[in-house]
């Protein structure tokens, strides 16, 4: 594969100084249109090490309006990343519609480090290949440019630059420390990145291999590949755009199943004042025995809870804050997304909002919308919601993997006691707040809201993620209930 590189390219000074100022003026001209759109951009800067990639991102800085673009270095993991989910990281640093970012090392460079030192077994990094897949298959669909440059170097092309660049330090001072290093090890790492490449190389993602013996060729080549691409994205847009009639029609319905796994639910479970009261507090005892105990394992727990309208689900997010200290967790409630959520892939303000080690996040309402209210209201397009199931299993995957503790809820009651609370809402005033227009609109769609939740619930109810479907007819019921499955779950994991 690397054989292929274009070896022994060279550009004259001549050359560069001939094609470099147009080429700069292309790149500033196309990132202005490119802040018009609503495309991400991801330029992915890898290679062996002395092969320059610092002086690639410096020439990209140079070249691009830094108003547009940001510049991201993974170096070593800092105790806070280390705390979430490998991609957390990644995930907090992504682009916004519009913008380029440029990523010095990205999620290829640890697992090929590790891979080359023999820090994992070879089942793993392809397990980590899979991910990363995944992961840029998810970005892709959702309207990211992804540009990936490795750097090449033959070894003794790599070793005549560090004896080079040994004598004459002043001149190279922005040589990364870790070529040397690394350097001893040439054979290994190139064959775990020839395979690392071939693994990931797609459609969507594919890999550019740059010669990077030539400084002026390479530079000139990595501007004109993502000058290239960025014109070819953008005119794809404008096609798009041109072509539109109107917004996409809605799907045809579907025959809704004669029984759905709500339907199978038995919703007449209650309990009497006196057993709520004495079970009620038995377990908010345990729960608060279980979360100082998951602070002191530094294990993180996701408690998510979905359901109908009125269906008690800040009722019973109450009772499990009842019992732990409020230095332990944190609420969130999500709402319509902001302007600079809605600049981001959906999952981004859920990635971003993780807790760390020994920590608790409560979600009321989660990234379930993607495939519930934005479905049924037509926020999301067919695509879009039926693509979400497998991007939510693999965001719950990367959870599991790091040893969160999630628990997913779903409150089900029925339309006759929604309507009832509803009424109720309405006549008493402390409760008057909790109904709206929406509230009413939202239960003329209560089919389609059912046929969704199905879909959900058989697509997203994994071994390492399962739902937890609450009869919430009764509150008392339904609070102990949600209390009693957390501490069952707590205690297996802990």
């Amino acid at each position: 594969m690397f054989e292929a590189a274009e070896v022994g390219r060279k550009v004259s000074k001549r050359e560069f100084k001939a094609q470099e100022p147009g080429l700069h003026t292309d790149l500033l001209t196309i990132q202005r249109k490119l802040r018009e759109s609503d495309i991400p951009v991801i330029v992915i800067v890898s290679g062996v090490e002395g092969a320059g990639k610092g002086e690639v991102v410096n020439r990209l800085n140079y070249w691009l309006d830094a108003r547009g673009m940001q510049t991201f270095a993974y170096w070593d993991e800092t105790d806070e990343e280390r705390q979430r989910p490998r991609f957390w990281r990644f995930w907090r640093s992504l682009p916004p519609r519009g913008t380029i970012g440029v990523l010095f090392g990205s999620w290829y460079t640890r697992p090929i480090i590790d891979r080359a030192l023999g820090k994992i077994r070879a089942p793993e990094f392809g397990q980590e290949l899979n991910r990363i897949v995944e992961f840029e298959r998810t970005l892709s669909e959702d309207g990211a440019l992804i540009v990936k440059f490795w750097f090449h170097l033959s070894k003794e092309a790599q070793q005549s630059r560090l004896r080079k660049d040994s004598k004459q330090d002043k001149k190279n001072w922005n040589v990364s420390p870790l070529a040397k290093k690394f350097a001893k090890s040439y054979k290994q790492f190139s064959r775990v990145s020839e395979q690392a490449i071939r693994e990931t190389d797609m459609g969507h993602s594919p890999w550019h291999i740059i010669e990077a013996g030539d400084r002026r060729y390479r530079d000139l080549r990595v501007g004109t590949i993502l000058l290239k691409a960025l014109e070819e994205r953008l005119g794809e847009q404008d096609d798009i755009q041109s072509h539109e009639a109107g917004p996409e029609p809605a799907p045809p319905p579907t025959a809704r199943a004669a029984l759905t796994v709500l339907d199978h639910l038995d919703l007449s479970p209650s309990l009497s004042d006196e057993k709520y009261d004495k079970q009620l507090l038995r377990y908010q005892r345990q729960l608060n025995a279980l979360s100082w105990k998951a602070r002191e394992q530094k294990r993180c727990v996701v408690a998510m809870f979905e359901g109908w309208d009125a269906g008690g689900k800040g009722g019973a997010i109450r009772r499990i804050t009842a019992a732990i200290d409020a230095r332990l967790y944190r609420v969130i409630s999500v709402a319509a997304p902001t302007d600079e959520e809605k600049a981001q892939h959906y999952l981004w303000r859920f990635w971003r909002q993780l807790p760390r080690s020994g920590y608790m996040t409560i979600y009321d309402r989660s990234w379930y919308g993607r495939v519930l209210v934005e479905r049924v209201e037509g926020f999301a397009s067919h695509h879009e919601w039926s693509r979400a199931y497998q991007e939510i299993n693999d965001f719950e995957q990367h959870l599991a993997d790091h040893g969160t503790i999630l628990l997913k809820y779903w409150l089900h009651i029925s339309k006759d006691e929604q309507l009832r609370r509803f009424k109720e809402r309405e006549k008493i005033p402390w409760k008057a707040h909790k109904i709206t227009d929406e509230d009413w609109r939202n239960r003329e769609k209560w089919d389609a809201y059912g046929e969704a939740v199905n879909e959900m619930v058989a697509h997203t109810s994994t071994e390492y993620a399962p739902w937890n479907l609450i009869p919430g007819n009764d509150k008392r019921y339904a609070r102990v209930e949600v209390l009693k499955r957390l501490c069952k779950r707590l205690k297996e994991a802990l």
